[in-house]
């Protein structure tokens, strides 16, 4: 849908949004899961069967006007769509056991989405089986589901969305319509990349499309430090609670209502700042 939605979260000193389809109920749950490929504490947003994750943004100088208060951190939380495949790989790996020539073994969905310490995947059950059809083999037994992840199937996977970012990139301006294909092909991987372990996914993947896995990450660090603003995933402490989130209200870990921004007393309304400085000649 080209309609969207837009739903900020205020706190004392975090402005948060996230945008979603027309017709989306704007309800969600902030998820605490391990990232796919740094393993930390990371939150997701989860809302209306799509999941988000975090992303952190802050340019060197800059501020929001949030009514007639003057947030002085200009930084920003947004929300990107994520691909679940993405988040329950390590799962799926892990959960099938394999040694050597053994393929492992089949699990239900609620076996492998069963972490101590997580009670955050269970809330992917209803989305988790579409998804990881792509990408395992899966017998029905009873009327009941065993999933047992395939190699083939993740590697299959993995061109398919490296080809359809290089495509996506193509369309972005002239500076990247320009570039080569295999060019196009390096800057899909390394966004591939952000959420795939080096071992073994993207080494096989790399291995697959005949590029060198060194050049890949070594670009990502050139990317890393050229880049003049800050944007990056942030650790799980320093993202909103977990907890439920929706048209624009928030609830911190144990149920309470985040609290909002309070203007100073005695402060002025930012228009009057603005007559004041342009009456003034300044």
């Amino acid at each position: 849908s080209d309609l969207w939605w837009e739903t900020h979260i205020y706190t004392q000193t975090t402005l948060c949004f996230f945008a979603g389809p027309s017709g989306a109920n704007g309800q969600g749950n902030i998820l605490l899961l391990r990232h796919p490929k740094l393993e930390e504490e990371t939150q997701y947003l989860f809302t209306d069967g799509q999941l988000h994750e975090f992303n952190w943004f802050k340019e060197r100088y800059g501020s929001w006007f949030l009514g007639d208060y003057v947030c002085e951190d200009g930084s920003v939380y947004y929300c990107t769509l994520v691909d679940p495949i993405f988040i329950l790989l390590p799962l799926f790996e892990a959960a099938r056991m394999s040694n050597g020539k053994d393929l492992g073994k089949f699990r239900q969905l609620d076996e492998i989405l069963y972490i101590e310490g997580y009670p955050g995947y269970q809330h992917l059950m209803s989305i988790a089986g579409k998804h990881m059809e792509l990408v395992c083999e899966v017998k029905e037994v009873a009327n009941m589901k065993f999933f047992r992840l395939d190699d083939s199937k993740v590697l299959t996977w993995l061109c398919c969305k490296v080809h359809s970012i290089k495509e996506a990139i193509s369309k972005l301006g002239k500076n990247y319509a320009a570039q080569g294909e295999r060019e196009l092909l390096k800057e899909a991987v390394q966004i591939i990349r952000e959420n795939l372990k080096d071992e073994p996914w993207l080494t096989v993947l790399c291995k697959k499309l005949q590029l060198d896995i060194n050049e890949i990450n070594d670009m990502a660090k050139t990317n890393n430090t050229s880049f003049c603003a800050d944007s990056s995933p942030v650790p799980a402490p320093a993202r909103p609670s977990e907890g439920s989130v929706g048209n624009g209200s928030a609830k911190s870990s144990k149920g309470r209502p985040a609290k909002k921004l309070k203007p100073e007393v005695g402060s002025k309304n930012i228009k009057d700042m603005f007559r004041r400085v342009t009456r003034s000649g300044t």
